[in-house]
């Protein structure tokens, strides 16, 4: 979530950064709301410390045996206009919130202006798309063919867009995530095995929620959901934290098990793995001091970049244009992989940098040299 004093205070730049995305944003509505809460705690602060003076006159009143009833009938009126203030600045806290969770974060200066995936900047690319003399089969013939994807049967036991692996199928998946999670452990990550039910003030404080509650698996008759990434849990450890600075950074990665319904996706990528509403992915997580946080992200990079290297896929690295990169991103790498099947590049990795933008929902604070409470960066790759 953006800071609003940043946003009163730099209003104009604010709407420029964001016309770099795609959509129309409240900043201005914004704005008018948190004037009108600086105008109404102002006007009810002032009435409550007359309140307070009227109360020690009529006390002193009283003391003489004077007659009060004048002030006392003006502190009536006083004590009505607070209570009908307070409901004003209730309802429109609630309201600039709201709005203020519907504003996404300022994309960095390095960002590529855009509106869809087309304008994104390839960074660089490793290896060549592969070719065989012969047309290669997709992976779920070849799945079925050799009796490891079995969909039918997930069909019946869950739904569209389930899978069984079997065999060797399983096997690999898990062989990969162990390759993974060796890897970035060795490169000073603490490996995490989070919870895989969240709630909603978790799902809120990293941004997948309210934008994204349509996909979301939300559990019935509780205010829980089924993580649709580590980034959810392994994020939240650190929420309502003042983490000293000694402390930073704090690196973590994670294995789960992640859900998504996959709300409006219908006729994209219906065969394969590819749009899953269950699937395994590992998480890198990172809580930066922010004049490191950039140089955590190229780090964070190259820890992706080994992994495809190490598996000899085919690679390319893109830097999101604004209107391709998250709601909560500032600055967002994607890996792709070639598919010689499909002919075609496949995202298989993002790696952000969401600068303050969770951690002031997240309320997640660091104390500096200084002794002065600083929001954090935070940042993850998947």
């Amino acid at each position: 979530m953006l800071d609003i004093k940043y946003v009163v205070e730099n209003t104009q730049a604010v709407k420029q950064a964001l016309a770099g995305r795609n959509g129309e944003f409240p900043v201005d509505k914004a704005v008018e709301l948190e004037l009108k809460r600086r105008e109404t705690i102002k006007e009810v602060e002032t009435l409550k410390a007359r309140r307070n003076s009227e109360s020690a006159k009529v006390a002193q009143l009283k003391r003489e045996k004077k007659n009060a009833d004048d002030i006392i009938a003006d502190m009536q009126k006083t004590g009505v206009r607070i209570k009908e203030l307070d409901d004003i600045l209730s309802s429109t806290e609630a309201e600039l919130k709201e709005l203020m969770l519907s504003i996404p974060n300022i994309p960095h200066s390095t960002t590529p202006f855009g509106k869809s995936d087309a304008d994104n900047v390839e960074v660089r690319k490793w290896g060549e798309p592969t070719s065989f003399d012969f047309s290669p089969k997709p992976h779920w013939e070849l799945g079925e063919t050799l009796n490891l994807l079995d969909w039918p049967r997930a069909a019946k036991i869950s739904g569209a867009r389930f899978t069984v692996c079997r065999g060797a199928a399983a096997r690999l998946e898990r062989s990969v995530i162990s390759l993974m999670l060796d890897l970035h452990t060795s490169n000073g990550y603490t490996e995490i095995l989070p919870p895989y039910i969240v709630n909603r003030a978790s799902m809120t404080a990293t941004g997948q929620l309210p934008k994204f509650e349509e996909d979301a698996f939300a559990l019935k008759n509780t205010d829980y959901f089924l993580i649709p990434t580590a980034e959810v849990p392994v994020t939240n450890l650190h929420r309502d934290e003042i983490l000293s600075e000694d402390a930073l950074p704090i690196k973590y990665c994670a294995y789960t098990a992640c859900f998504r319904a996959e709300a409006g996706s219908a006729g994209r990528d219906t065969r394969g793995l590819i749009r899953q509403h269950q699937f395994d992915k590992v998480e890198i997580v990172r809580i930066e001091r922010p004049e490191n946080s950039y140089a955590a992200l190229d780090e964070m990079v190259t820890h992706v970049e080994s992994i495809v290297k190490e598996l000899e896929l085919p690679y390319r690295i893109l830097r999101l244009c604004g209107g391709d990169i998250s709601f909560t991103s500032a600055l967002t790498y994607d890996f792709e992989v070639w598919s010689a099947a499909q002919k075609r590049w496949l995202e298989v990795s993002s790696v952000s940098n969401f600068e303050t933008f969770q951690a002031n929902r997240l309320k997640l604070r660091y104390r500096d040299a200084d002794r002065k409470i600083q929001l954090a960066h935070t940042l993850n790759g998947s």
